[in-house]
C-alpha cells in the first residue's frame, strides 16, 4: 500500500488553471497556473505556438524581486527570471491587440520520460480589450441616424436591427422601447471583422408591432462594454407609425345661438400621420364650407343653420364622418295680423282675428283687448286665431297679438299694430258680475243706481222703470231723479244713473234701466237694498199679504158652510121676511161705506203725473183701516150667526150683500212708490 500511495503521490497535477481574463491595451495582465508535486518544466504556448520568457513581455510569476543594478528586491513587483516550485504564473506586460490577444495553454513537461505525467492545461483566451465603435441602427437595411424616424404603417411589425463593430471583445446589445426593455427576435449575434479578424461586430435584431399608440415612442440600442468610459453608448430612433385620421369636434354649441348676436367656431381636430387634410360641408349644398380645421360663422345668422359634417384624410385612409346640428334661433316677428286694421261685427254675430308670426323656437301666440285706460288688458284667446263666436259691445276696442319665445331662457316678445273691432245693433246693457248689481244703503240714506249701456247708433231713449212707474233719463219725481246719460270711457257706451233720496224699506226693489236706438232694445236690472228693513222686494210682501187674506176668506167660507149644513139651513136661501127695498138700501149703503173709504186709482205706467205723492202718509192709513174693519165686519158676522142660529137675516141685507161685504177682506191696496 505505502508504494502504491508513493506512486500516485508521484503524479504533478494542476492546483489551478488559466482562466478567461480580459486587458485593456497596454496595462500587464497574470494568467495564473499552478502544479502540485511539479517535477517538469513549465511553458506557455499561444495559438498553438511556443512562448519565451522575455523580460519587460513575457515573466513568470514566482522569480525574486531584483533592482536595476541586480540586486533582489524584497517586494514582489518583477517575475522572477526562472519559474520556481509549483507556481507556473505568467506576467503579460504592456498587452497588445497584435501580440497578446488569443488562445493561451498552460503546459508541464512530464516528471521523466517513462512516468507520461505531461500536463496541458485547457485553452483560455486573453482578451486585449478594444472599444466598439458607437452601435448603429438599421432598417430595411438603411442605416437610420440617431434620433431620426422609424417609418412603418400601423399594424404592420417593423424589424429593425443594431450592429456595433470592432470590439473586443463584442460589445453586449441590449433593446429597450421607451423605458421598457423588451427582448431581440433571438440571441445576439457576434463575428469577427472580416478587415480586422481580431476584433468583433455585435448584432441584435427586434421586432416592434407599430401601433398606433406606439407613434412617437423612442426605441433604443444600448452598447454595454468595459472599454466605454461610461461602460454603456446608446443609440436611439423614433418610432413613426403612419395611420389614417379620427377626427374630434371642438366647440359644439352647449346654448342656444342667436341671430346677430352669437359666433360659433367649430374645430375639426383630426388626430393622424401623416397629417390629414380637413374638408366640412354643409348637408344639402355641394360646395365646401371650409378646408380649414376652424369653420368659423361671425356672427351667425338663420340662413346659416343647417347640418355640418367634418371628414379628414390622408395618405393612409379617410376618416369617419362627423356632423354637427346648428339651429339658429331668432326671437319672433309679426308678418300680419288681421284681416283688417278695422272690422266691424253686428251684434251677437261671429267674428275672427288672425295672426301670422315667424320666430325660432315657435311663438305661442296670445291675444289681448285694450281697455279703456290703455294700460290694462283683457287677454281673449291664446292660438294665432281668435274666434268670438258672440260679438257683443264688451269685445269693443283695439286688439293685440302678441307671439312670445324663450330663447336661453330669456322671453322674447313680438307685439302686432292694433285691430279693431267695431259692433253695430240694439242697445246693450253690460251683465257686470251679479255682485256689482247690487247697491246697498243704510235707511235715509241717498242711493245711486250706474249702469253702463252700448249702443251704436247712439241711444235715443232712456228710462228707468220701477214698479208701475217710468222715469225718463233728464226727469226727476219727488225722491227720484235720473241723470242724462254721460260718455263711458269705452267706445259707444254711455253711463246711466238714478239716484234716490232718503231711501227707505219701500225702495229695496230692482230697478230697470230701459234703452232703445234704431236697432232695438234692451233692459236689465240692478237691485237696491236698504239695510235696516226687509231686503225683500215691494212686490213679494205684497203679493204674501194678498195669499194672507185669501186664505183667511177661504177658511171663514169653510167655516160657515160647515155650520150651515149642521143647522140643515141655507143662508143664501130667500126669506119670508126679505123685501126688494131692502136689498137695493143695502146697496147703496155699501156703495156709499165704499166711497169714503177708497182712495184714488194708481195709474199704470206713467211719466211725471202731477200731484203724485201728495197724500202718501193718508194712503197708508186709509189702507191700514181698510184691513181693520174688513176683519171686524167678518168677526161680527159669525158671532150673529153663532147667536141666532134660526134667524132669517132679517135686516142684514142679502146674500149678494154679504158677498160685497166679505170682499171687502181681499181687496188690494194701490201701488206704492
Amino acid at each position: 500500500l505505502s508504494w502504491l500511495f508513493a506512486g500516485t503521490e508521484s503524479f504533478q497535477r494542476f492546483s489551478e488553471q488559466p482562466k478567461y481574463t480580459e486587458v485593456n491595451p497596454a496595462q500587464d495582465t497574470l494568467l495564473t497556473c499552478k502544479v502540485i508535486d511539479k517535477r517538469g518544466t513549465c511553458s506557455w504556448q499561444k495559438d498553438n505556438k511556443p512562448v519565451g520568457i522575455y523580460t519587460k513581455k513575457y515573466e513568470w510569476a514566482s522569480r525574486l524581486p531584483t533592482g536595476d543594478n541586480g540586486n533582489v528586491l524584497h517586494l514582489d513587483l518583477h517575475p522572477p527570471p526562472v519559474q520556481m516550485g509549483g507556481d507556473c504564473s505568467l506576467w503579460i506586460r504592456s498587452a497588445t491587440l497584435d501580440f497578446d490577444d488569443g488562445l493561451w495553454e498552460c503546459q508541464v513537461t512530464a516528471s521523466d520520460f517513462t512516468t507520461q505525467d505531461a500536463l496541458t492545461s485547457q485553452p483560455v483566451r486573453l482578451v486585449v480589450r478594444v472599444a466598439p465603435q458607437r452601435p448603429r441602427i438599421e432598417y430595411e437595411a438603411v442605416h437610420v441616424p440617431p434620433g431620426h424616424n422609424i417609418t412603418a404603417d400601423a399594424g404592420a411589425v417593423a424589424t429593425v436591427k443594431c450592429v456595433s463593430h470592432y470590439g473586443n471583445p463584442p460589445a453586449t446589445l441590449k433593446w429597450y422601447l421607451g423605458d421598457q426593455e423588451i427582448s431581440p427576435l433571438h440571441p445576439q449575434m457576434n463575428a469577427t471583422e472580416p478587415d480586422n479578424p481580431r476584433t468583433w461586430s455585435a448584432t441584435s435584431v427586434v421586432q416592434v408591432s407599430a401601433m398606433r399608440e406606439r407613434h412617437g415612442d423612442m426605441l433604443r440600442c444600448v452598447a454595454h462594454h468595459e472599454s466605454y468610459q461610461a461602460k454603456s453608448v446608446m443609440v436611439d430612433a423614433r418610432l413613426d407609425v403612419k395611420y389614417a385620421p379620427s377626427i374630434r369636434l371642438i366647440g359644439s354649441p352647449e346654448i342656444d345661438l342667436e341671430e346677430d348676436k352669437d359666433a360659433l367656431v367649430l374645430r375639426c381636430v383630426a388626430d393622424a400621420n401623416p397629417p390629414a387634410s380637413i374638408v366640412w360641408r354643409r348637408a344639402g349644398r355641394s360646395e365646401i364650407a371650409s378646408l380649414q380645421e376652424t369653420l368659423q360663422l361671425r356672427p351667425v345668422g338663420r340662413r346659416d343653420a343647417g347640418l355640418y359634417t367634418c371628414q379628414a384624410q390622408n395618405s393612409v385612409g379617410t376618416s369617419e364622418q362627423l356632423s354637427v346640428q346648428l339651429d339658429v334661433k331668432y326671437p319672433p316677428k309679426i308678418i300680419s295680423a288681421g284681416p283688417d286694421r278695422l272690422t266691424t261685427a253686428p251684434l251677437f254675430s261671429p267674428a275672427a282675428f288672425e295672426c301670422l308670426a315667424d320666430g325660432n323656437p315657435l311663438p305661442s301666440f296670445k291675444w289681448v283687448q285694450r281697455m279703456s285706460s290703455g294700460t290694462k288688458y283683457m287677454e281673449r284667446g291664446f292660438e294665432s286665431r281668435l274666434v268670438i263666436d258672440n260679438v257683443t259691445y264688451e269685445y269693443q276696442g283695439e286688439y293685440e297679438c302678441r307671439a312670445t319665445s324663450y330663447i336661453n331662457g330669456q322671453e322674447r316678445v313680438a307685439v302686432s299694430d292694433p285691430v279693431s273691432l267695431q259692433v253695430v245693433g240694439a242697445p246693450q246693457v253690460l251683465r257686470l258680475h251679479p255682485s256689482l248689481h247690487t247697491v246697498s244703503v243704510k235707511r235715509g240714506e241717498a242711493a245711486g243706481l250706474t249702469m253702463v249701456v252700448c249702443a251704436d247708433p247712439r241711444p235715443i231713449r232712456v228710462a228707468w222703470e220701477w214698479g208701475s212707474l217710468r222715469l225718463e233719463a233728464g226727469s226727476g219725481i219727488d225722491r227720484f231723479r235720473a241723470d242724462d246719460v254721460q260718455p263711458d270711457t269705452r267706445e259707444d257706451c254711455y253711463l246711466s244713473t238714478l239716484h234716490i233720496l232718503h231711501t227707505d224699506e219701500h225702495d229695496s226693489r230692482p230697478y230697470y234701466l230701459v234703452v232703445e236706438n234704431e236697432r232695438g232694445t234692451d233692459r236689465h236690472a240692478i237691485h237696491l237694498i236698504v239695510e235696516g228693513t226687509f231686503a225683500e222686494p215691494y212686490e213679494m210682501s205684497y203679493l204674501m199679504g194678498v195669499a194672507g187674506g185669501c186664505m183667511a176668506a177661504i177658511l171663514l167660507l169653510v167655516c160657515l158652510c160647515i155650520y150651515a149644513i149642521k143647522s140643515k139651513r141655507c143662508c143664501f136661501k130667500g126669506s119670508t121676511g126679505y123685501k126688494s127695498s131692502d136689498k137695493d138700501s143695502e146697496k147703496a149703503d155699501l156703495k156709499s161705506r165704499s166711497d169714503s173709504t177708497s182712495g184714488p186709482q194708481g195709474d199704470s205706467i206713467y211719466t211725471t203725473p202731477a200731484g203724485f205723492h201728495h197724500h202718501q202718509q193718508q194712503q197708508q192709513q186709509q189702507q191700514q183701516l181698510q184691513q181693520q174693519q174688513a176683519a171686524a165686519a167678518a168677526a161680527a158676522a159669525l158671532h150673529a150667526a153663532s147667536q141666532h142660529p134660526q134667524q132669517q137675516y132679517p135686516g142684514h141685507g142679502s146674500p149678494e150683500a154679504m158677498k160685497v161685504r166679505m170682499a171687502a177682506m181681499i181687496l188690494q191696496p194701490p201701488t206704492r212708490v
